[in-house]
């Protein structure tokens, strides 16, 4: 993966140093990035809705696009960082995302439903570039600080998530008296510019690569080769603790989105679209505002405490959305998925960090957010069928009973521990 051009071994304090600069560069991107994505996602559905017509089952297609996408390109990504850096790597995330909410504006405008979802599909490099900036946050981190590092960056994504989805009404009227575009193609042109400017922060200010300043220290177990999504899942699978980390990923993944997705389509059928923007911010509060504790707690407690509490969480929204004509509730909902994803997300993220730790690291990395963003986009598909079949409300109470597989993957690899202390 490195180069010698990368650069002499660093000291200790230089590599501190780097560190902070780095979490710096990336806690801005996140911001600049969240608000591009909560601007625009939130009327994804609407868009499909005002193409296809009211109350089609194919209503999460946009969420499932992005996601999808995300999944793609968070392997594409991680393997051109994995050859040229962070930084490259990043740059070329915001820049397809950029171009993509260009094209799902001229979807929009066109009424093209094919081509709102192609540029989607390109727009979903946004997500995947916010989300591997957690792992950049944790390239120089000290294994005791790897949680935190990581949730500092997810707690950056709050301001952006939670005033984005409120940009959403801004950006409609401006996109439509000043350059006479449709309705909702004007949070997307704006969510573009919001890209660019992530793209340019991270070109311009992530200076060294973090990730080409850890293979200098690390020389002997950095590979120069390229592993497909295959070996990276071979990887994955030859150890529990990797293993479980990947599947705790997916089902919050698929349980998170899939609540997220349908819940604006639900409170639309109830009249309540003028609160949507507020409850998708109180789920983005959720995802992001408690990150440095949740790190912090990992930190201290450990991976599968974090994990396990995360899961708990996951249950208690599903139960509080099953009264989805309430909107007391689907703050109650929405937030509380937030907070169970944040807590899974960041204990199972940081677990796959310490678990691999050879040269093959950012692909795994990659892989393991390629096959969470694709369970992520089914989920947003299957959901909008499931929505038309038996409703919110048990859609609410299957996602519940979806998050119980944590629990029972955290207990199985702690009996696990414990048989192999015993046996020792």
């Amino acid at each position: 993966m490195a180069s010698p051009s990368w650069g002499m071994s660093r000291t200790p304090v230089e590599r501190a140093e780097i560190q902070r600069r780095s979490l710096r560069v990336l806690t801005l991107g996140q911001v600049v990035g969240a608000g591009a994505l909560g601007a625009a996602v939130t009327i994804g559905g609407f868009v499909v809705e005002d193409i296809v017509g009211v109350a089609t089952p194919w209503v999460g297609l946009s969420t499932a696009a992005v996601t999808a996408g995300s999944g793609v390109m968070a392997q594409v990504l991680a393997r051109v960082m994995a050859l040229r850096g962070r930084r490259v790597g990043m740059q070329l995330g915001y820049a397809l995302a950029a171009s993509g909410g260009l094209v799902a504006c001229a979807g929009v405008q066109i009424s093209s439903l094919t081509l709102f979802v192609c540029g989607l599909l390109l727009y979903g490099a946004g997500s995947a570039t916010n989300l591997l900036a957690r792992y950049a946050a944790t390239d120089l981190a000290e294994p005791d600080q790897r949680s935190r590092a990581m949730g500092r960056i997810l707690f950056a994504a709050t301001f952006g998530a939670i005033f984005g989805p409120t940009l959403v009404g801004p950006a409609e009227a401006l996109g439509q008296s000043a350059f006479g575009l449709e309705k909702y193609a004007g949070p997307w042109l704006l969510s573009s510019f919001f890209f660019v400017c992530a793209m340019v922060n991270v070109g311009v200010r992530l200076r060294p690569d973090p990730l080409a300043v850890w293979a200098e220290g690390n020389v002997a177990t950095v590979a120069a080769r390229s592993i497909r999504v295959t070996g990276s899942l071979r990887v994955i699978a030859t150890t529990p603790a990797a293993r479980l980390a990947l599947l705790s990923m997916v089902v919050a993944q698929a349980v998170m989105v899939g609540v997220m997705a349908m819940s604006p389509i639900e409170m639309k059928t109830h009249h309540h679209e003028a609160i949507i923007p507020f409850v998708v911010s109180a789920h983005m509060a959720g995802m992001f505002a408690f990150s440095p504790l949740v790190g912090r707690f990992a930190d201290r407690f450990g991976r599968l405490v974090t994990m396990r509490n995360g899961a708990f969480v996951l249950v208690l929204a599903g139960c509080a959305g099953t009264v989805a004509d309430n909107v007391t509730m689907m703050f109650v909902s929405m937030f509380t998925v937030g907070l169970g994803w944040a807590l899974v997300f960041i204990g199972a993220s940081t677990l796959l960090v310490d678990t691999v730790t050879s040269g093959d690291r950012v692909q795994v990395q990659g892989a393991a957010d390629f096959v969470t963003a694709v369970s992520g986009g089914v989920a947003g598909i299957l959901c909008g069928f499931l929505l038309s079949w038996i409703g919110f409300s048990a859609l609410a109470l299957g996602s519940a009973c979806l998050s119980l597989l944590i629990l029972l993957g955290v207990s199985g690899l702690r009996r696990r521990e414990k048989a192999a202390v015993n046996t020792g």
